[in-house]
């Protein structure tokens, strides 16, 4: 596989040899518990979990750039948006006001900025675990998982189509952005900005259509092998449960303990350090 498409990665790391339903179990609860959570310890205790495994599942930075930089970039625009729209959400969460600089409505205080460090803390936690789960899922075996969990075939399939179909638009993405280029079109950031749009037009315009004409074919290719006629279906790839899937679930359970505890000990979902 290109190591500069995002999608599926196929290496022999623990992890990827692991079931897609035990990846599956451990993202959506320690995401869950994480984006439920504001206590600072615990956030940052999973932040560091999640970048240990994203650096033994050994993704490579020409996998994930564009994704990460996207995901920063909508992450900081909304942290601006919260401090321009609710700037003293922080005040009326912890119940004092520590004024930093500035005066009235937009006075930058400890509270606010407390707040919006866990938010940006969140979304660090949550995108190396995306990232994991999406690169180091066979899509074919995640289906199988998915499947053998109780989930209907069909919608098993479904997920497994969209996750191949990622790594897919990324290679007609550079296909039609050469191709637009050799045609004269100006798209690297040398260009100016109008001719920039002007070329993202013609790249974007050809991928739709190249995507509908894509999957009408696959829906075409199912209907004639009458997908979705039977109750069951055989799966060419389906990984067994192994110690270390049974690990991973135990190990999400004490992390959602854990997580839990610490609601315990502050009384609410928020650690309040101005009490």
């Amino acid at each position: 596989m290109n190591n500069n498409l995002f999608g599926y990665d196929h290496q022999n790391t623990w992890i990827h040899r692991l079931s897609g339903s035990s990846k599956l179990f451990f993202f959506l609860l320690v995401s869950i518990i994480a984006m439920v959570s504001y206590d600072t310890r615990f956030i940052c205790l999973v932040l560091v979990l999640s970048l240990v495994l994203l650096q033994q599942s050994h993704i490579k930075w020409a996998q994930i750039r564009l994704v990460v930089k996207l995901i920063v970039a909508f992450s900081l625009l909304n942290l601006v948006m919260i401090y321009i729209f609710s700037p003293e959400n922080g005040v009326a969460i912890y119940g004092t006001k520590h004024v930093i600089f500035g005066s009235g409505f937009y006075a930058l205080t400890q509270e606010q900025l407390f707040y919006e460090i866990n938010l940006a803390l969140k979304y660090f936690v949550t995108v190396p675990l995306a990232l994991i789960f999406l690169i180091t899922t066979n899509p074919s075996e995640f289906a199988a998982s998915l499947n053998r969990l109780g989930v209907s075939y069909r919608i098993s399939y479904s997920v497994s189509l969209a996750l191949r179909y990622i790594p897919d638009v990324q290679n007609d993405y550079q296909e039609i952005s050469r191709a637009q280029q050799a045609r004269g079109y100006e798209i690297s950031k040398k260009g100016k900005l109008m001719a920039r749009l002007t070329g993202a037009v013609h790249i974007i315009m050809p991928l739709i259509f190249t995507s509908i004409a894509k999957i009408d074919t696959i829906s075409q290719a199912m209907e004639l092998r009458r997908f979705g006629r039977n109750k069951k279906r055989s799966w060419y790839m389906q990984r067994p449960m192994t110690k270390n899937d049974d690990l991973v679930w135990v190990a999400t359970i004490v992390i959602v303990i854990i997580g839990g505890w610490f609601f315990h000990i502050d009384g609410s979902r928020f650690f309040n350090p101005f009490k």
